[in-house]
């Protein structure tokens, strides 16, 4: 199956110059949502990792079927006043502004390993991030897993030495 016609592409979104990979398309079909998934999980089988932290939020979608599929638990990275406990912070950039993201504090133990899966990488302000908030809580990030690659970007470098994983590159 070519998943790359389940990708909509939206010149111009959120802002002139960008082109917006959406996966919506690919989320309504069955059949296309499964084989990203599989491919996802095929991915990441072999690694060492007792969570899956997804990012908000087409990384929750991504990562909690994996973390489903795999038998991990799930746990979420979201914007900021989201969470209900106590939380941390990290503000980035990204390819078109600035954001935040917060993640419990009582959501990982020290010395667990993560996989991180949202589902694009682009400047990789958004993945440093979360690698960030991750390791604050004393973390280990094992890899991390997208369905889309945005190459021209260089995202990877800001996760460096951090092994990636994608499915689609654009």
């Amino acid at each position: 199956m070519d998943l790359y016609q389940s990708i909509r592409s939206l010149k111009d979104y959120p802002e002139k110059g960008i082109t917006f990979r959406d996966m919506n398309p690919l989320l309504k079909d069955p059949q296309a949502f499964q084989e990203a998934l599989d491919q996802m999980v095929d991915k990441v089988k072999d690694l060492d990792f007792d969570h899956i932290v997804g990012v908000e939020a087409r990384g929750f979608i991504l990562g909690a079927a994996m973390a489903h599929e795999l038998k991990c638990g799930f746990v979420p990275v979201r914007k900021p006043g989201k969470l209900v406990a106590e939380v941390i912070q990290k503000s980035y950039s990204l390819e078109y502004g600035q954001d935040s993201l917060e993640i419990q504090k009582d959501a990982l133990d020290p010395g667990d390993k993560v996989l991180i899966v949202d589902d694009l990488i682009a400047t990789g302000g958004t993945s440093k991030a979360s690698k960030d908030l991750v390791e604050a809580l004393g973390g280990q990030v094992a890899a991390f897993c997208y369905l889309i690659e945005l190459k021209d970007l260089n995202g990877r470098k800001q996760v460096e030495p951090t092994s990636v994983y994608s499915i689609l590159q654009y």
